[in-house]
C-alpha cells in the first residue's frame, strides 16, 4: 500500500502552493497522488527532504514522469550540450559552474523595496515567465531540484498566481483580454524589449524559431480555472507584439496593456518567494504560473540546480498540431 503523503496548504507567507512531506524515499516507492496534489494547490508544490536524488539523478526523471507522459530530452534541444547532465540528458543544469552556462539575474534597482523588502512586483523586479511559452504546443511542468543552491536571501525563485490574478482583474480588463492573443519570442532570436526599444533590427530567423501566438487568458486543461499566460521582456515578440491585433512595439498601446497586466500579476498577494535548502524540489505548473529567478554572487558562490521539463497535456486548444519548434528536416525523419 502506498504511503500518505503529508500535505499542508498554502505555502508560508502565499495564498497559493503546498508543501508535501513523503512517507518513504524515493527509491522505495514512487508517491501516489503527486498530480492531483499538484491541482488542488494551485500549481505549485515543494517537496524537501530528496537529498538522495544527488546521488541518484534518475529519480527526478523517474518522478517526472508521474506528470505527464514525456520528459525533454535536452540533447536534442541545447546548443550548449554542456547544460545537460553528463548521464542523464532529461536535466537541465541551471548553474554557474560550467563554462559559458548564462548568468543569474542583476540586482533590481533599488534592491530593495521602500519598507526594505525584496521587490516582487513588476516592474520593479523583471525576468517574470512561464518555461518554453514560445512553443506550440508549450509545457506543462518544470521540476527543479536544488543540488547545491546558495545561501538563502539570495538565488530566490519568485511565483506568481495566474488563476488569482486573472480572478482579481477589474470587470473591464477581463473582458478586453479575455480572447486577446499574446506573442511569445525565443529568447536569442532579437526580438525582446531591450532590442525593440534600442532600435535594433531584428535578425533573420528560421521557420522553427518564429514567434508563436498563445492566449493570454489560459483555461487549464485539469482544473477549468482560467488563469493569464503570458510573459514580459525577453519572451515576448517586441515588434510584432507583444500582442496580436494591437499596436505593435515598446512604446504602443500593446507595451502599455502588458505592463499593466504584468504589474497586476505580480502584485505580492499573488506572489511566493522561495529561499532554497539543499534537497528541496519545487513542482510548478507552467499553464497558470510565471517564474522568476534572483540574484546570487556568482564570485563567491557556486550554484547547482537540476531542472526537468514534462509535456503531454496542454489542452484542447492544441490538439493536432505540429510542434512549432521542430526543424521541418527533424519532422520529416
Amino acid at each position: 500500500m502506498s504511503a500518505r503523503l503529508d500535505i499542508d496548504t498554502p505555502l508560508p507567507n502565499a495564498a497559493f502552493g503546498s508543501t508535501v512531506r513523503l512517507g518513504r524515499p524515493l527509491g522505495e516507492e514512487m508517491p501516489v497522488g503527486l498530480p492531483e496534489a499538484l491541482a488542488e494547490a494551485g500549481g505549485l508544490l515543494l517537496i524537501p527532504g530528496l537529498d538522495e536524488i544527488t546521488a541518484k539523478p534518475e529519480l527526478l526523471v523517474k518522478l517526472s514522469y508521474l506528470f505527464g507522459p514525456e520528459v525533454e530530452d535536452y540533447r536534442t534541444l541545447l546548443t550548449r550540450v554542456t547544460m545537460a547532465h553528463e548521464t542523464v540528458p532529461e536535466i537541465f543544469m541551471v548553474t554557474n559552474t560550467v563554462p559559458g552556462a548564462r548568468p543569474p539575474p542583476a540586482l533590481p534597482e533599488p534592491p530593495l523595496t521602500a519598507d526594505g523588502k525584496l521587490p516582487v512586483q513588476y516592474p520593479h523586479r523583471k525576468g517574470w515567465h512561464t518555461d518554453q511559452s514560445y512553443r506550440r504546443p508549450p509545457p506543462d511542468i518544470s521540476l527543479f531540484y536544488a543540488v547545491m543552491p546558495v545561501d538563502r536571501q539570495r538565488g530566490q525563485t519568485i511565483f506568481a498566481s495566474g488563476a488569482l490574478a486573472y480572478d482579481a482583474l477589474p470587470a473591464d480588463l477581463k473582458a478586453r483580454v479575455e480572447t486577446l492573443q499574446g506573442l511569445h519570442a525565443q529568447p536569442g532570436t532579437g526580438r525582446g524589449r531591450t532590442d525593440a526599444e534600442a532600435g535594433k533590427t531584428p535578425p533573420a530567423i528560421l521557420v522553427h524559431q518564429r514567434s508563436q501566438p498563445q492566449p493570454v487568458v489560459r483555461a487549464h486543461p485539469v482544473t477549468g480555472k482560467k488563469a493569464l499566460y503570458l510573459c514580459e521582456r525577453s519572451q515576448m515578440d517586441w515588434f510584432d507584439g507583444p500582442f496580436v491585433g494591437m499596436q505593435p512595439g515598446p512604446y504602443g498601446d500593446g507595451a502599455r496593456l502588458l505592463d499593466e497586466l504584468m504589474a497586476h500579476y505580480t502584485r505580492p498577494e499573488f506572489v511566493y518567494v522561495h529561499e532554497w535548502t539543499q534537497g528541496d524540489l519545487l513542482v510548478w505548473d507552467n499553464r497558470c504560473l510565471v517564474h522568476t529567478a534572483t540574484w546570487y554572487d556568482t564570485d563567491k558562490e557556486k550554484r547547482l540546480m537540476w531542472r526537468t521539463t514534462v509535456r503531454g497535456n496542454p489542452g484542447p486548444l492544441y490538439a493536432g498540431e505540429k510542434r512549432s519548434w521542430v526543424p521541418e528536416s527533424a519532422a520529416a525523419e
